[in-house]
């Protein structure tokens, strides 16, 4: 069995974490064709991936075909309607912190508030199965709504985080720092039918599962505030403190500090620094970038389950910190990393590194991205085991148009019973080397 090894970003304007650094108010081209082997089986790769800008308005668009040696598509290509629907990545209307936000299709690592409850979720975790969410965002002088679905072709997770600056609501105050100060209010919950489950019956002759043991909802309310110290075009921070708790079981609260810096295009920074408090059967940021992946898998053979409600329901209290840094130099090289860890629990740092280069003058483009969890010491953090999850891409540009590379891609595929329901995820591994077609526009210039 292959290593876990998880993409947090895929290339080719796929939706990945990376693409936090791109330009969203321009457009773009991307065709690429490839070998691909997954799994150890070759497929010959056709992508098609535009991008339009226009104003506040976006569509991206992802076309994404794996042939077989008999010429044959590749099943999990086009497995659901749901499949084709995804041709069209995203639709939306401004960005995050606009005014009015709106992005239909792939959601991805959205954050509410400051991300006790949920941040960096993404509704399409793996290739192969491509949900159609929402996000909704109103972002008012004196209060805001963030608001999140993550699949409507069945039950998912829905969020919403409610938010006021009771100064200058009901006070019409203009009293420095303390005329912004922000408190909101978040619900989240995940209706699916793999939310909350602790066991399974399953029928081998139909090869479904015929009972989730335990199903319902499973759901996680919250209250935070921020505390705005200081804001400037260069440099802004702020104090904040959050409470959440998960329904019949454990609650847990953070503080921590933002601060952001930024001179001109030279040097642009974001830093984030958080204490945790933690009561047993809770976990902080529990609808992150994995939750999909771990809500709930089913291995048939072994008659065994691992789900995200197992795991809470047997953590013990344990405090601890987490950190986050993001930086972008000149606009040539951004990286983005994060620690977490508990202070008694061995197995429990996070790790989470991406980083891109791809100057516009030099005919190179390496990207890369680690993550990692059950560290147990610094010593082991770099070891790639079984909780490790990796990508990488070099390439060279022979023309400003044209990029001949090698990526190195290791995801989840789903795991479907009789009935294509998927019961949990498979490692997945892919190598392919691709030649992509890469045109750059801008529909607003005139």
């Amino acid at each position: 069995m292959y290593k876990k090894l998880l993409v947090l970003v895929v290339l080719m304007c796929t939706g990945s974490l990376l693409g936090q650094f791109n330009d969203p108010n321009t457009g773009s081209l991307t065709s690429a064709l490839g070998l691909t082997y997954i799994d150890g089986k070759p497929f010959y790769a056709v992508r098609i991936a535009p991008e339009f800008a226009l104003g506040n308005f976006g569509v991206g668009l992802d076309l994404n075909m794996e042939f077989g040696s008999d010429g044959s598509i590749r099943k999990e290509n086009f497995n659901d309607a749901t499949d084709y629907l995804s041709i069209i990545r995203y639709i939306r209307y401004g960005q995050k912190n606009d005014p009015v936000y709106v992005k239909l299709g792939a959601v991805d690592y959205y954050t509410l508030g400051h991300g006790s409850i949920m941040y960096l979720y993404n509704n399409r975790p793996s290739l192969d199965n491509k949900k159609i969410g929402l996000g909704f965002d109103l972002n008012m002088e004196k209060w805001g709504v963030e608001s999140i679905y993550s699949d409507f072709s069945q039950a998912g997770v829905i969020g919403m985080r409610g938010y006021i600056k009771p100064l200058k609501l009901f006070v019409d105050s203009s009293i420095p720092i303390l005329s912004n100060v922000e408190v909101g209010a978040t619900y989240v919950s995940d209706m699916s039918k793999d939310a909350h489950v602790d066991g399974v019956v399953y029928n081998p002759v139909t090869q479904k599962i015929q009972q989730r043991i335990g199903e319902k909802s499973l759901n996680e309310y919250g209250f935070d505030v921020g505390l705005p110290i200081y804001k400037s075009s260069v440099f802004s921070s702020q104090l904040y403190y959050d409470f959440a708790k998960i329904q019949d079981l454990g609650s847990g609260s953070a503080a921590g500090i933002l601060v952001d810096f930024k001179l001109g295009s030279m040097v642009t920074l974001g830093a984030r620094l958080e204490r945790r408090w933690n009561q047993e059967q809770y976990m902080p940021s529990l609808f992150n970038w994995l939750y999909e992946i771990n809500r709930f898998n089913y291995d048939p053979v072994k008659d065994r389950i691992s789900s995200i409600y197992q795991t809470l329901k047997y953590m013990k209290a344990d405090n601890g910190n987490f950190g986050s840094l993001k930086v972008d130099v000149l606009n040539l090289v951004k990286v983005y990393g994060s620690y977490e860890r508990l202070d008694k629990t061995p197995q429990s740092g996070v790790l989470d590194i991406k980083a891109e280069a791809a100057p516009e003058n030099l005919p190179m483009v390496a990207r890369a991205g680690y993550s990692k969890t059950n560290i147990t010491n610094e010593a082991g953090m770099f070891k790639v085991d079984d909780h490790s999850y990796l990508y990488t891409e070099l390439g060279y540009k022979p023309y400003s148009y044209l990029l001949v590379s090698m990526l190195y891609i290791w995801t989840f595929e789903p795991i479907r019973d009789a009935d294509k329901v998927v019961v949990g995820y498979k490692p997945q591994k892919k190598i392919e080397p691709r030649v992509s077609f890469i045109y750059p526009f801008d529909l607003n210039k005139k």
